[in-house]
This record gives structure tokens, C-alpha cells and sequence, in this order.
């Protein structure tokens, strides 16, 4: 029987990707314009790094008041920068756009998971922020004051973020996908002073009552003196619980506030927002970031990495702005380089799976920027998806949110990219504020799985355990010298700050907390968290080098590693492997994986246990939960699920662990 054509492609995708994996370096394409302002870039920060970041805050940023301190370091590792500086970053953001007459100019492209659409200009956006700015005042917000946001991906996120930083509240952004058990505990610990959310919210067509179950967890907080509820795209089904005397709607707000608010201008180093990890490990940390400095990293490196040019692209990020990759890269960076980006409130897969190719088809989006975890799903569904839409308007790919695996990397590089785009393999962390590790669009030669190397201004080193460094090798990842958009404390808690990032090797050297490796080429392979180090016998694994070995083979879709307690060996290798299409888990493809992992590293990496996983535990933002893994490996009593995309994954697995224990038994 002859195979179908979709078959024939994906067996002729398969022997492509089998070849180009031999292939360890990709040069850069031409066309792209920067590389002499990069080598110029690069030139000047190493001879002076100051001098750059100085010279640079004045190209890029309008100022109120011109700065004439660069770096106070005279108290290690609380820096300052530009100090005596003042701006806003409202104005930097939209004001300074509509005044060079770029009013009209799109600013987001909102699509709706419902295919609602809304095209919000530079004119409008700063019409609103200036309007709930002065909703905000009413409501008793003053600069210093702290407001939380917990809004799923509307234009009003944007708004409420940008009305913040004109009049120099403080943002506390609580990701749409945690649960509002959540959302109380930060609202408690900032002592926000107002809330803004949505009456409902939608996911794979259905709708959540996001008010009522958020007041159902809020309970009585001191602090908190009004909550304002935006109506949410779609139907408005039952009756929203309002409390009168504190809960207002967002647009009777607007609607009765004056139009015009002057923005503030604020010290450099006024504190921009509050961002909360995910509390995955111990308490969650409030990051604090501050005006100046960070909005710089951004606006740099948005327009720097991905090439940028705001007259012509249409740029989309398809993280969550509750994330630090949606502060930088969806509001702050784009907003400030004037340039038009898509908003998408939706799933990748609803209502169909093609959506997001269908969308980059639509608006003729130029730069695509998402997570691996979203690449490796896509990979899972098959390239008949992204094939049925013309991709061509794309030059340039970007990932974020974890090291990506060659061979995603280049099913990225030939199914969406048409084998043409440079892909921009970025590393950074809430805390860094801004990319620190980046290929650069059209000027780095690209190695699939590597971030390549520093951009200007920034010095990461590798060093052993005992603080030595290291040319090449692997080791802990540091970075020695201050740059402007790095965290400036941990909120309300300065020795935890110091004792998790500066305690190890001093407080002029940040602590990542990853594990990275650093080839003859002075090129950085990212391995992973330091505790994402697996330990057989006295040897140190990556455990993202041994899933970049699994999902090298071509049944698998996607895989995850952790490990586990071992009376012999230390440390066990445990590998949850999601199959590609229709395949079935058996004892033949689990010893075809065993053997494919010791021909790639070595005998030693061969996973002990394969469990089987129709889907991994992934966050929303698809962040692969493996603390959870490591639990259910381990036998532990698994915490709270319910910030998981899918929450029913979990008790799935934890039945297939269990079955393999009573096998082995």
C-alpha cells in the first residue's frame, strides 16, 4: 500500500533532520543590516563598558531630567544606575511616538481566541493609559504604591502597566494561569493597594468567573482598597459579585476620568514593578526592577537581537505578559521602539492547531519569538499544520524560556523558517530583566542548541566549584560586572537577595543558578538549573543533555529527565517520554531509546526508567514542571497542580510510576 503524501513528508522531514544534525555550525544569512553597528557596539563596551551603557541610555531613551552618574558601585551588590537621572517610561513607550507623529501607527495587533480583533494605535493605547492613570489617582494610588494586575491577554494589561509607570505605582503582574489561591498571596505580601482583573476569562472556549473565585480566596487584606474588573472578550454570562464601595468596572473608570495626565518624572532608579517567581521551590520572590536601567535592556536588546526595524516588521512574542518575558518583549521593548507586535488571548491548539501559523499568515508577521516547549508540541502535531499557510513573511525566529534541543531547533529552522531564518536561541531570567546570552539576527553564526555568546556590555563567566574560572569546559554560569536591567533586590527582603545571588563568590559576582558549558569557539551551551545535574556514579550529567539525546530519535516527541534516589549508583536516571503521532510505548522502542542514549553520550546516560506520558506537566506559558517529576519519581506526595495548563497530566503519570514499581516488583 503506497503512503499517503503527508507521510511520504514526514519521512523526508525525518531523513533532513538526521542529515542537518551532522551539521554544527549555520552561518549567518545575508540581507540583515546591524553587523557593523553590533561590531561597533561590541567594540566600544569592551573598551568601556560604562562609556557604552552611557552613551547608549541617551541614544535610546527620552530623558526629563539628563543623568551625569552612570554606575554607583560603591555598595556591592546593591547597584545604581543613572541615578541622578529622571524620565518616565510611559512617555518613553508611547508619548514620544506620537509626537514624532507615529500616533496612528498599530501598536498591537489583538487577535481573540474567538477571532475578535482589535488593531489599538500608539494614539489610542496612550489615550487610555493616560485616562486610567487618572482612574488610578482617584482611586487613591500614589507614586510608591503598589497594584496588582491578574489579567489575561488583552490590550488592558498593557494599559494598566503603562498607567502605573506614568504616575510611578509600582505593577505586581500575577500570571493568567495561576490559581487564585495565588494571586491572594501576592496581593498580601506586596500590600497591594488595588487590584485589576477580568470578570471571566476564557480557555479552549470555555469561560472561567475569574472575579468570584479570585474574592473568594482574597479574604480580608489591610491593604487593599479597591479592585477594578474589566469586562473580558465574549458573552458576560451571570451576575459578577461586586463589593460596592470597593470593586469599580475598569470602563466606567475611564469613562469618568479626565482625559489628560501628565506623566512624572521619576528618579532612574524608582521602582518599576514587582515580579513574583513561581514559587515552584520555598517561598515565591518578589524581583524588583527598577525604571531606568531596565527599560534601556530592553529597548536595546529587542531592537538589537531580533533586528528591528519599526517601520516595517510586525513582531510577535507568544509568551504571557505575567511573565518577564511579556514585560520586556511584549510591552516594554516593542512599545519603546515604536514598533507593531500581535497579542493573541488563546491556546496554540484552539480552535485548531494551526492558529499561530495562521495568524504570523494573517498580519505577515517579519519576527516570531516562543518557547521550546511550544516548538516540541508542534513537532508532536505534525508539519501539515504550519503547511497549510504561508509563512514567507517571516525572517526571523526566536526562543526563550529554556535551552532547546538540536533537533527542534532545526525542525524550527526548516518547517518555519523555510530553512532561511536565523534563529535567535536567547538566554535570560526575571532577574536579569533582559536577554545576556543571544545570537544576533543576521550577524552570529548560529549552532543549534547553543546561546552563542554575550552581547555588548555584559561578561558571563564560567567557574568551577571552588571559584576558579574556567576557559572551557563546564561549569556554574556567573556574571562579573553590573548591567543596567539586572534585579536590584529581592522586595522587602535584601539578605535573601544577597544570600541567593551574591553569597557564593562575593557580591561583585551574580550567582545564575545554571549550568553551562563553553566550547573552543567561546560559544555558551546552557545545561540547565545547577540542580538539574544528575550524578551516576560520580559522573555529572546534564539532564538537558540527555533529553536533547531522547528527542533526537525520530519516534519521540518530546521528553523530560530527573532523577532519582539510587543505593548503588547515587543518583538514577528517570526519562517521561512523550511519543511522536500515533506511536506506542513498548520494550522495542524503550531499548531502541537505552541504546540511541549510550551511542550519544554513553552507556552511563542510559535512562533506568522510561515512563510513557501522553503529555508532560507544563505550565500555561508551557513551562515543563519538573519539580513535580521529580516528585512523583521519588514517591513524594505530589503539591499543588493547579497552575498547570492541564492539571489531570499529573495523576496519569503518578498511575504509570506506580505501574512500573509493581512491574519491577
Amino acid at each position: 500500500m503506497e503512503a499517503t503524501p503527508e507521510a511520504r513528508t514526514e519521512v523526508s522531514l525525518e531523513r533532513t533532520l538526521e542529515e542537518l544534525l551532522a551539521v554544527e555550525r549555520f552561518e549567518p544569512p545575508a540581507g540583515f543590516t546591524r553587523r557593523r553597528h553590533i561590531e561597533a557596539d561590541q567594540a566600544a563596551a569592551d573598551a568601556d563598558p560604562e562609556g557604552f551603557w552611557a552613551d547608549a541610555a541617551r541614544d535610546l531613551l527620552t530623558w526629563e531630567t539628563p543623568f551625569t552618574q552612570v554606575l554607583d558601585d560603591s555598595n556591592p551588590p546593591f547597584y545604581t544606575w543613572f541615578a541622578d537621572g529622571t524620565l518616565n517610561l510611559s512617555v518613553n513607550c508611547l508619548d514620544r511616538h506620537v509626537a514624532a507623529g507615529r500616533g496612528e501607527r498599530v501598536a498591537f495587533h489583538w487577535r481573540g481566541e474567538e477571532g475578535e480583533r482589535r488593531d489599538v494605535t500608539y494614539a489610542r493605547l496612550l489615550a487610555d493609559t493616560q485616562a486610567f492613570a487618572n482612574g488610578l489617582r482617584q482611586l487613591g494610588v500614589q507614586a510608591g504604591d503598589v497594584v496588582g494586575i491578574f489579567l489575561p491577554m488583552i490590550p488592558e494589561v498593557a494599559v494598566a502597566m503603562l498607567a502605573c509607570a506614568r504616575i510611578g505605582a509600582v505593577h505586581n503582574v500575577v500570571f493568567g494561569g495561576f490559581a487564585p489561591s495565588a494571586v491572594a498571596e501576592r496581593m498580601a505580601v506586596s500590600e497591594a493597594k488595588v487590584l485589576v482583573t477580568v470578570d471571566g476569562a476564557r480557555r479552549k472556549g470555555k469561560r472561567a468567573e475569574v472575579k468570584a473565585a479570585v474574592d473568594a480566596e482574597l479574604g480580608e487584606l489591610p491593604a487593599l482598597a479597591h479592585i477594578v474588573v474589566v469586562r473580558g472578550p465574549g458573552e458576560h454570562p451571570g451576575v459578577v459579585p461586586m463589593t460596592a464601595g470597593r470593586d469599580v468596572w475598569y470602563d466606567e473608570l475611564l469613562a469618568a476620568a479626565e482625559p489628560d495626565c501628565p506623566a512624572v518624572a521619576l528618579p532612574a532608579e524608582h521602582p518599576l514593578f514587582i515580579l513574583y517567581s513561581s514559587g515552584s521551590t520555598a517561598k515565591p520572590k518578589g524581583i524588583l526592577h527598577t525604571t531606568a536601567g531596565y527599560l534601556l535592556g530592553a529597548t536595546y536588546t529587542h531592537r538589537m537581537v531580533f533586528d528591528i526595524d519599526a517601520d516595517t516588521d510586525v513582531y510577535w512574542c507568544s509568551a504571557d505578559v505575567g511573565w518577564i518575558t511579556g514585560h520586556s518583549y511584549i510591552v516594554y521593548g516593542p512599545l519603546s521602539n515604536g514598533a507593531t507586535s500581535v497579542m493573541y488571548e488563546g491556546a496554540p491548539d484552539y480552535p485548531d492547531r494551526d492558529i499561530w501559523w495562521r495568524i504570523i499568515e494573517e498580519y505577515r508577521v517579519t519576527v516570531f519569538y516562543t518557547a521550546p516547549t511550544a516548538i516540541r508540541t508542534c513537532i508532536k502535531w505534525g508539519p501539515e499544520f504550519p503547511g497549510r499557510h504561508d509563512l514567507s513573511s517571516l525572517r526571523v525566529l526566536g526562543t526563550v524560556g529554556e535551552p532547546i534541543n538540536p533537533k527542534a531547533w532545526l525542525w524550527y529552522h526548516l518547517v518555519i523558517g523555510g530553512g532561511r531564518c536565523p534563529i535567535v536561541d536567547t538566554w535570560w531570567q526575571t532577574e536579569t530583566g533582559s536577554v545576556l546570552i543571544s545570537p544576533l539576527a543576521g550577524v552570529t553564526a548560529t549552532k543549534p542548541g547553543s546561546a552563542t555568546r554575550p552581547l555588548p556590555g555584559i561578561s558571563p563567566a564560567l567557574f568551577a566549584e571552588d571559584g576558579k574560572p574556567l576557559t572551557e569546559g563546564t561549569g556554574i554560569l556567573v556574571i562579573t560586572r553590573p548591567w543596567p536591567s539586572m534585579l536590584r533586590t529581592l522586595y522587602k527582603d535584601d539578605e535573601r537577595f544577597v544570600e541567593t545571588y551574591f553569597s557564593r563568590f562575593g557580591p561583585s559576582t551574580y550567582v545564575v543558578g545554571d549550568a553551562a558549558r563553553l566550547d573552543a569557539d567561546g560559544y555558551f551551551w546552557i545545561i540547565g538549573r545547577i540542580d538539574d545535574v544528575i550524578n551516576v556514579s560520580g559522573h555529572r550529567l546534564s539532564t538537558a543533555e540527555v533529553e536533547s539525546a531522547i528527542v533526537a530519535h525520530e519516534a519521540v516527541a518530546e521528553a523530560a529527565v530527573v532523577a532519582e534516589p539510587d543505593e548503588q549508583t547515587g543518583q538514577a536516571i528517570v526519562a517521561f517520554v512523550t511519543l511522536a503521532g500515533e506511536r506506542i510505548g513498548d520494550a522495542e522502542v524503550e531499548a531502541q531509546l537505552r541504546d540511541h542514549v549510550a551511542r550519544r553520550i554513553g552507556k552511563l546516560a542510559r535512562p533506568r526508567r522510561i515512563i510513557w506520558a501522553d503529555d508532560l506537566p507544563k505550565t500555561r506559558s508551557g513551562k515543563i514542571m519538573r519539580r513535580l517529576l521529580r516528585d512523583v519519581a521519588a514517591g513524594r506526595e505530589l503539591g499543588d497542580v493547579t497552575t498547570l495548563r492541564d492539571p489531570a497530566v499529573m495523576a496519569v503519570i503518578a498511575d504509570r510510576v506506580r505501574g512500573a514499581r509493581d512491574d519491577e516488583e
